[in-house]
């Protein structure tokens, strides 16, 4: 006779301050739709920034195969980071107002499709990447990119609204500055108005600044943008949620596994939506198939 399989370890990290659905009852949701002979969960809030990568990170030590980051892109982050190179999985129930990790890896918006996807999972291994030491999963980047995550940090307001608010109104005081980015042994110069890494493909919200990307092919997508008016802006804008911006003559691409920027003055940055602050050196690299996730994603060519 067959004995019957134990339930595995899953541990839920929820930000209870995360997004634009924070009055969800994330606990009964998983009571009603978890298979409960598949996983058996566990369920912690987080108290303070980077405690979701301490709790991930014992959850592993302890023998979780699953950690699920329940959150915005910054909680996915957090988790990640305290997964990366282990043999527990990331999962992700999205709860932000980006959620572009989750959009790239094919997970469903609406948490109990969500939750389904982890009864019956598969799994796969994807890049990561860090930008000064900064670890990021979907994308990093210098300048406009950069100035708009710090303000938006600060910001009350959540959701697209808000953000689209946010960026006309940053727009038009920013400024590019001069940088030297040195990739694949060449060294372009330029005034940059964003710099970008993609190891997903958008920024969230399906905004798409490297729709080719491939999460698992151990390269990032660097895309160059130079300075531009109100009139490329718009173009730019509308080849972000079109995924048009691959075909512009406003954005160059570029594939690599490590890239270099100097800038002559400091320039703010980000990490997954993150403000990491300001620099005027960048050192940006891959860790190819470093973090096991739970996704549903396109099988590689």
């Amino acid at each position: 006779m067959t004995q019957p399989v134990a339930p595995e370890k899953a541990c839920f990290i929820l930000n209870p301050k995360s997004g634009v659905r924070s009055a969800v009852s994330v606990p009964d949701l998983i009571a009603e739709h978890l298979d409960t002979a598949r996983w058996e969960a566990e369920l912690i809030p987080t108290q303070y920034a980077g405690h979701a990568t301490e709790l991930a990170r014992q959850a592993a030590a302890a023998g979780a195969r699953l950690v699920v980051a329940v959150g915005g892109d910054g909680t996915v982050n957090e988790v990640a980071r305290g997964l990366k190179g282990t043999n527990t999985a990331l999962g992700i129930l999205p709860k932000g107002s980006g959620n572009g990790l989750a959009r790239h890896l094919g997970i469903p918006m609406a948490l109990p499709q969500a939750l389904a996807l982890l009864n019956q999972p598969t799994f796969h291994r994807i890049d990561s990447c860090s930008i000064n030491g900064h670890p990021f999963f979907c994308t990093a980047g210098i300048g406009f990119d950069g100035l708009v995550s710090s303000v938006f940090a600060l910001s009350t307001k959540r959701g697209l609204s808000s953000y689209v608010q946010l960026v006309v109104r940053e727009f038009r005081n920013f400024k590019a500055e001069a940088a030297t980015v040195s990739i694949n042994g060449r060294d372009l110069s330029s005034d940059f108005f964003v710099v970008a890494f993609a190891n997903a493909s958008q920024y969230g919200n399906n905004a798409y600044i490297a729709p080719m990307a491939n999460i698992q092919d151990g390269l990032m997508d660097v895309c160059l943008i130079r300075h531009v008016g109100v009139a490329e802006a718009i173009q730019l804008g509308y080849g972000l949620m079109t995924k048009q911006i691959a075909h512009s003559h406003l954005a160059e691409f570029h594939t690599c596994a490590t890239v270099r920027v100097h800038c002559e003055v400091p320039q703010y940055y980000h990490a997954d939506g993150e403000p990491m602050g300001q620099a005027t050196e960048f050192e940006v690299q891959i860790e190819p198939q470093s973090l096991e996730v739970i996704a549903s994603l396109e099988a590689k060519a």
